[in-house]
């Protein structure tokens, strides 16, 4: 028996963007779908800083209440908003294929700034991840909060007198708002599961569990599985400077990650490749690396300055 499908998603024109996508997707499946807009808790509250807010679940809570009370039957969230455990009932059933995942600067004017070792530049970004990568590579620079939807950020930096801010290049290349005055930045490691798309569904739910399974991009899933297994055996979630990519090339999968303390004074890399076959462990590994050479050290420095 088939039935109307109810999509929750956030209102933003990025978040209708990802359920969108979802209900072509499903569409082409032949099932039929429509979109539930719900208001976030991150949505609502523009000012306080994400770190302060206990950021962890804040842009999917309001979404998970929806869809274990029954007001829609799946959700749709940027993969790396979701936190590394799901609520009990809620089950992840498919992960889109990923989209970029490099983070980008939009500057001002230009970006000689960058090449002059004595400027103090004036840098907005709301995550704490870019804000200790970008302190590290430039520990003079003077970082701003800036929060709400992609639209609002842009508008926000065209009016204050910022050199720059840092976005995340899928969500100003999907919407079509990334400007010319953008640059890739290639060094800065995004946040785990950057870049991807995830649906969630009830775990009882049979019937969108495999109207789901159709739509999960199995490579990109066991990625963002590795990068989001290593943020966990962190201890992080997305007010964490803890950074991660995994890819799959010539049947290996090739792993990179980071730790950041919040200053951006220390920063401990790690890099691994494995077969196909045995990559299941590669983040919780990456993991136990960082902690056994110093990592200890900056997670409970982290503890200890919420």
């Amino acid at each position: 028996m088939s039935k109307e499908i109810k999509i929750g998603t956030r209102e933003s024109q990025l978040a209708l963007w990802q359920a969108n996508k979802v209900k072509d997707l499903l569409e082409a499946q032949g099932y039929t779908a429509v979109l539930v807009p719900i208001k976030s808790e991150g949505d609502i509250d523009l000012v306080t800083p994400l770190y302060e807010i206990g950021v962890q679940g804040i842009f999917t809570k309001s979404l998970d209440i929806a869809l274990l009370n029954g007001k829609i039957d799946i959700a749709v969230h940027s993969l790396k908003d979701v936190p590394t455990q799901l609520p009990t009932g809620i089950i992840q059933g498919a992960v889109l294929e990923r989209g970029p995942v490099k983070d980008l600067l939009v500057y001002k004017t230009d970006t000689t700034f960058l090449e002059q070792p004595d400027y103090i530049a004036n840098i907005a970004t709301s995550s704490v991840r870019r804000k200790a990568q970008w302190l590290h590579k430039f520990p003079l620079h003077h970082l701003h909060n800036l929060r709400g939807n992609v639209n609002t950020r842009l508008q926000k930096l065209a009016n204050e007198n910022w050199d720059g801010a840092i976005f995340a290049a899928a969500g100003l290349e999907r919407i079509n708002v990334r400007p010319a005055t953008s640059v890739e930045l290639d060094w800065m490691l995004p946040a785990p599961a950057q870049g991807a798309v995830v649906s969630v569904c009830r775990e009882n739910d049979d019937y969108c569990r495999q109207a789901l399974e159709a739509l999960n991009d199995i490579p990109t899933a066991l990625c963002t599985r590795i990068e989001r297994d290593f943020l966990r055996a962190l201890m992080g979630g997305c007010t964490t400077p803890i950074s991660a990519h995994a890819t799959i090339k010539d049947g290996k999968v090739h792993f990179n990650g980071e730790l950041c303390s919040l200053n951006g004074d220390k920063l401990l890399k790690t890099a691994a490749i494995s077969p196909l076959e045995t990559a299941a462990e590669i983040g919780n590994n990456a993991a136990k690396t960082i902690l056994q050479n110093g990592g200890d050290e900056i997670v409970a420095q982290i503890k200890n300055a919420r």
